[in-house]
């Protein structure tokens, strides 16, 4: 049941509304100490750029097999076009939603040392943000078009890193649509707006400041407070090592464990993995359980990957094949 459920993502129509960052790496190679302060310096080897944040969440859905429907805003500076650029190259975004402004695209620059035969490990990020916020006229022509293609879309993802796109219109507007359609939020401070929607995917330490409790307290009772608290149909919390927890309206609870090794190599956003993947699994149709378990395992793949890294249809397949091969062992059940 689960690999037909992934045999489904192709080409399912997925909206991104959030925040689109151009992530950059910038790599070298340490080789001695500076004169002018106590820092090592370090020799400039190669530099790469890819989307963050939503853009990420873009990404994840791209490497999926669905068609996406960015609704986002980047800068008409060197990120920016490289950004578009970018997604022009992927073939499966369509980029009428992707609007131009004439403020500065959000970057974190981060630059990895590492010598020849080792991992690059990350010395330092520098952020650059847009102070200036979205333009109006970038605003109403994003609610143009999200008007336009809210019928036609399979789901929503709404991936707000709180760089100010995401404002209380375009909540309403997805409310609504919520309705009829399947809405999953991710943010990163403000989830307790997203009322109405279908899932949210906090990590706990997010889990905790919306159920308003100190770290420490029983996931369950976060849970349980949260879905008491916002009108929603499920809360998947991720919890790291310690794998993920689905609550369900109905008072069901399920603590899915982590999915392959403990052995991280880099979260960086995997949250974003999570969240595209649990919407593409419930357009496909997934009950919320089952969403969860191929969200879990796509988060399991991409954190053994170095940056903001992405899971294939085929890796993820590969994955629940050992994972049924693995029940079958376990108890000779017939896992689905």
């Amino acid at each position: 049941m689960l690999v037909k459920i992934v045999d489904r993502f192709k080409g399912k129509k997925i909206c991104v509304i959030g925040d689109v960052i151009a992530d950059i790496y910038i790599y070298g190679m340490p080789y001695k100490l500076s004169r002018e302060a106590p820092v090592v310096v370090i020799k400039y080897e190669e530099e790469s750029l890819c989307p963050g944040s939503a853009g990420n969440t873009i990404n994840n859905l791209v490497a999926m097999g669905a068609e996406v429907f960015p609704l986002a805003c980047v800068g008409n500076d060197e990120p920016g076009v490289r950004l578009t650029d970018y997604f022009q190259s992927c073939g499966a975004v369509r980029l009428e939603g992707l609007i131009r402004h004439e403020g500065r695209t959000v970057t974190k620059t981060r630059i990895l040392a590492g010598d020849t035969h080792t991992s690059k490990q990350q010395v330092i990020r520098v952020d650059r943000e847009n102070e200036l916020g979205v333009p109006e006229a970038a605003r109403a022509a994003l609610m143009k078009r999200l008007v336009e293609i809210g019928p036609d879309m399979d789901a929503f993802v709404i991936s707000d890193y709180e760089y100010g796109l995401v404002d209380e219109e375009i909540i309403r507007c997805v409310q609504d649509l919520a309705r009829t359609k399947i809405v999953v939020g991710d943010s990163r401070y403000n989830l307790s707006r997203f009322q109405g929607f279908t899932l949210i995917t906090p990590n706990e330490a997010e889990a905790y400041a919306v159920a308003g409790m100190h770290n420490g307290r029983d996931v369950a009772e976060v849970g349980k407070a949260i879905l008491k608290k916002m009108d929603i149909k499920a809360l998947l919390i991720t919890r790291g090592n310690k794998g993920m927890s689905l609550f369900l309206k109905d008072g069901t609870v399920n603590h899915i464990p982590i999915s392959g090794s403990d052995e991280i190599a880099d979260v960086t956003g995997a949250g974003d993995t999570v969240a595209a993947v649990i919407t593409l699994a419930l357009a496909a149709g997934a009950d919320f359980h089952t969403a969860s378990l191929i969200a879990n395992m796509a988060a399991g793949i991409v954190v053994m990957k170095r940056g903001t890294a992405t899971a294939s249809p085929d890796e993820l397949k590969k994955v629940i094949a050992g994972w049924i091969g693995k029940r079958k062992g376990a108890n000779g059940e017939t896992a689905k």
